[in-house]
């Protein structure tokens, strides 16, 4: 009896000790296990960083397309600023000098505008120059008259060209428009009432524009 007794304690210390070796192969196994797991997650956590990195290397590369594009788009606009400015420039050098040119211009007309009448006139003076001449050594009046005549129908002819129309009087209708009454008189008939009797001063228009009123006598 004593030594079977031995036996079965022998056996469970055995067993006791099988165990332990169990739970430390078991324990080393689940370190085992985590180790590679923890390695496992740093892998993953390195891949992100890198992918990460990666977006953020990507991510500067765009910025810097982007700055690029826009300092461009910022030069083109500055060059097209002053080309309108320089073209603004241009046509208001070239406004302002055809101003001046315009007045330079119309001052010249004002000044010269009759130089082309006063040309046309001037055959006229020498026809009165020669005419005077002839009346100091002249007898013949009826001839002194006929030049006269001829001087003066000359002249009126050139104020016609010019555009000078001499304003109609005789047995007109008093119109104030062209007519100015000095005096008024009685009519000779009932005919002439209201009409011009006599023309004191010839009236005369320029281009259909009253330049100087005629100077005449009304029938009462």
């Amino acid at each position: 009896m004593t030594k079977k007794k031995k036996t079965s304690q022998s056996d469970i210390q055995n067993d006791e000790l099988k165990n332990k070796e169990e739970d430390l192969t078991q324990t080393q196994e689940c370190d085992s296990t985590d180790k590679e797991s923890e390695n496992t997650n740093e892998d993953s956590d390195s891949k992100e960083n890198c992918e990460n990195n990666e977006d953020c290397i990507e991510t500067e590369d765009e910025v810097k397309e982007k700055e690029v594009d826009l300092q461009t788009v910022v030069e083109n606009l500055q060059a097209t600023i002053e080309s309108e400015k320089d073209k603004y420039l241009r046509l208001s050098a070239e406004f302002d000098n055809y101003r001046k040119r315009t007045l330079k211009e119309k001052a010249e007309l004002i000044l010269n505008g009759g130089a082309k009448s006063i040309t046309n006139i001037l055959p006229v003076l020498d026809d009165f120059e020669r005419a005077l001449e002839t009346m100091e050594t002249a007898t013949d009046i009826e001839a002194i008259k006929t030049g006269v005549d001829l001087i003066f129908d000359k002249l009126i002819n050139i104020l016609t060209q010019d555009g000078v129309k001499i304003i109609e009087t005789k047995e007109q209708p008093l119109d104030t428009d062209f007519h100015e009454a000095i005096a008024v008189i009685p009519a000779p008939s009932e005919e002439l009432k209201g009409k011009i009797l006599d023309c004191v001063q010839t009236g005369y228009m320029l281009n259909n524009k009253v330049i100087r009123h005629a100077k005449v006598v009304v029938g009462e």
